[in-house]
This record gives C-alpha cells, structure tokens and sequence, in this order.
C-alpha cells in the first residue's frame, strides 16, 4: 500500500509538469551485493528515440558483459534494470523513483535525452545516488555543480560554440536560423546557439519551432523560409528535422544545415540520394568509417565487442558513446575497491586524471569538475554517411 500511494503521489505530481522531489528512504549499501552489483537505467527502447536508447544501452553492455566474462570487478558481475520511458518525462520519473525505491540500484547509467534527465535531478538529489554517462548535453547537468552527476560527453554549449565558429569563421556563414524542439533540449541547443553568435555580435536571424513528439514543422518552416538564412541550425530529433528539410527544398530554399550530436545520424539516410545541401552533424566521440583502418581506431574495441555479443548492430556513434560511458563505470567501480559505497565510487571517478578510455582520448575529473570529454568533432552528410571533415576550405567553396 505504501508504494502504490507514493506511486499515485508522483503521477499527481508529475501531471502538473512540475519538478519533483520526495523523500527518499534507502538501504545503507543498496544495489551491492557479494556477487553483483545493479545499476538503474531509464531510456527510450520504443517509439520515435528508440534507436538512441537502443545503441545507447547495447554500446555500454558491449563492454559491461565482456567484463562480466572476465570476472566482473572484484568478483561483482554489473547488471543493469533498463525501463523504457519512449523519451516522456512522466515515464521517467516513474521509472527513476522504481529504480531507486523498490529496485534499490547502486547507480542510475546511461539516461538518454533532455527533458528526460532533467525532470529526475531532484530525484538524484534526495537519494544521494550518482547519475552517470547521460545521453544529453544539457546545461542544467553541469551548472550549478552537482555532486551526484557525472558528465561524460561535452555540453551542447561546446558543440554550437564550435559549431558558430567554424560557420563564421571558415564557412564565411553569419546568418543563421535555429529550428528546435520546444523542451528542455531544444531551449538548452537555442541558447547555445545565441550565446556563442553574440560573441560575434550577432543573434538568429529566425527562430522556428515544433512541438516535441509531433511532425507538425509549419510553423517553423513559416518563421525561416524568409528571413535569408544561409544556415540553420536544427536542435531536434531527426523525424522532424528531416521533414524540416524537405519542405524547405520543395520551396526552393537549400541553407546549409547543422545539428548536434543527439541526432541519430543513420536516420538520415531518408533524404533523398540527390541532397544538394551541405549536412554537418557535430559528435562527441571520434568519427570512424569503414573506409579507416578500424582495427588502429578509437572505435576498434568497441566495434569487437559489439559484434561479439549483439552481431546484428551496426556500430555506430550512438554506441561508441554508451561504451565510453561504461569505460568510465568500470574503471570508477574498479578504483573503489571492494568495499564499495557510493561515495567511494564518487571519489574514484574524482580521482581520474588524464585517463584513457581509449587511443588518444582521456577524460579527466575532480572535486569540483565532472565534466570528462571536452572534444567536439564534425562531420559531413556523403553518399548517405556522416564523415569526418577534415578540410573546411573544401566545404567553403561548396556553399559559395
């Protein structure tokens, strides 16, 4: 009776589209056991984000089950309890305080998107239970500093920075248009956008938005098509954005596009072989190609693993993520030793200095620092792939 009530209690709450936080009473060591220890993870296994949350989690089990095979950490197999939430903040909070209350995880890991992750902070906060390797780039994550959570991946502040910069200054672009979901993400991307124009002195020359689930796109297509933008930027998912882009082309307007990392890059794959417009899609984790010697990659273990224990995947960006983000886990839960505790394991993943997750890549953490990866990479829509740019001279005499 005492668990439905809270459970009724938060689906009250949650329908006011409110933040949340309730007590939160726990065991002294929850998820720890001789054998095993549980991790919590909330993410979109169905609906239009899906592929997120799939390659999401896949990339991370790749790793977690090839250390499982050798042992586990200090005789610890790690197991992870995935709910779907198909990327609804509601679901997720209702996910999150399960995960916390009757399943009483060590950890929650690999949450995927925005508005999602978000709405659970107070959640983390009241548990005291670390949030870690989250698919999202949100500011509200990393400011102010929360002891709980562990960034992994760069902001989306460092990806539209880059991204403004390298439009103005390699691409000779100064006028551009966002077009972003209306949420936490879509904000989070806009504002992004508008804090590294001003640096330059300017602002969008039009903002455009959609409603986060929908397809209805008019609205933003209305508010850009006019305003002369010679790029936009596309803060969304990919269902719309590409609609997006079809609409603008059948009204004969062809701005170069750009979108950050939490696009699902393989879903472009839907526009038309003939796409004339110039596609940058910034990323988090290295590019790799098949056309690169995999085995020398930052991507070579990963694309092992992934094909030993789910040989159906294709490797992707997506998954490279979730594996770094169990490199991170495992290293933190090997660094605390066998009497793990929470904060412990917080003070482990503190204790990171220049660790390398992989050829060239290392992240670093501290006491008032978690944020790891701080690298962002671009790379270009080509014969239905997204490939690392290595000249942007090359690219400036395709837009002019």
């Amino acid at each position: 009776m005492k668990k439905f009530i809270l459970v009724l209690a938060l689906f009250l709450i949650t329908a006011c589209d409110r933040s949340v936080s309730i007590p939160v009473h726990e065991d002294d060591n929850p998820g720890v056991f001789d054998d095993k220890i549980i991790l919590g993870s909330s993410l979109a296994l169905e609906g239009h984000a899906s592929f997120l949350g799939t390659q999401t989690l896949h990339g991370a089990l790749a790793y977690i089950k090839y250390i499982n095979e050798q042992g586990g950490i200090y005789g610890r197999n790690i197991e992870i309890i995935a709910y779907d939430d198909s990327y609804d903040p509601p679901k997720c909070l209702v996910n999150t305080q399960k995960l916390i209350i009757e399943d009483k995880v060590f950890a929650l890991f690999c949450y995927v998107g925005t508005p999602t992750t978000v709405k659970i902070i107070p959640l983390v906060d009241d548990a005291k239970i670390p949030l870690l390797g989250m698919f999202t780039g949100a500011d509200a994550l990393r400011r102010p500093f929360k002891r709980y959570v562990i960034n992994i991946r760069p902001s989306y502040y460092q990806e539209t920075k880059e991204a403004v910069r390298h439009m103005i200054q390699d691409l000779g672009i100064n006028k551009i248009a966002v077009f972003y979901q209306y949420d936490a993400f879509g904000f989070d991307g806009l504002t992004g956008t508008e804090l590294a124009l001003k640096e330059y002195d300017l602002e969008p020359v039009a903002r455009g938005s959609y409603t986060r689930g929908s397809l209805d796109i008019q609205e933003g297509v209305e508010k850009i098509k006019y305003s002369g933008a010679q790029a936009v930027f596309m803060i969304g998912t990919s269902g719309p954005c590409i609609k997006f882009m079809n609409k603008l082309r059948k009204e004969g307007i062809h701005p170069v596009y750009y979108t950050v990392s939490f696009m699902g890059a393989r879903d472009f794959s839907q526009l038309p072989e003939n796409i004339k417009e110039l596609v940058i899609m910034s990323q988090v984790v290295p590019p790799f190609s098949k056309n690169d010697d995999l085995s020398k990659s930052e991507a070579a273990n990963y694309i092992k693993l992934l094909k030993r224990y789910y040989p159906d995947d294709t490797p992707d960006f997506v998954g490279l993520e979730g594996f770094f983000n169990a490199r991170i886990l495992v290293e933190g839960l090997k660094r605390s030793g066998k009497d793990l505790t929470r904060d412990k394991f917080l003070t482990a993943i503190e204790s990171l200095n220049k660790f390398e997750i992989a050829p060239g890549i290392t992240v670093s953490y501290g006491v008032n620092d978690h944020q790891g990866m701080e690298k962002v990479y671009f790379t270009r829509l080509h014969d239905r792939r997204f490939e690392l740019i290595r000249n942007w001279a090359e690219l400036k005499r395709m837009v002019n």
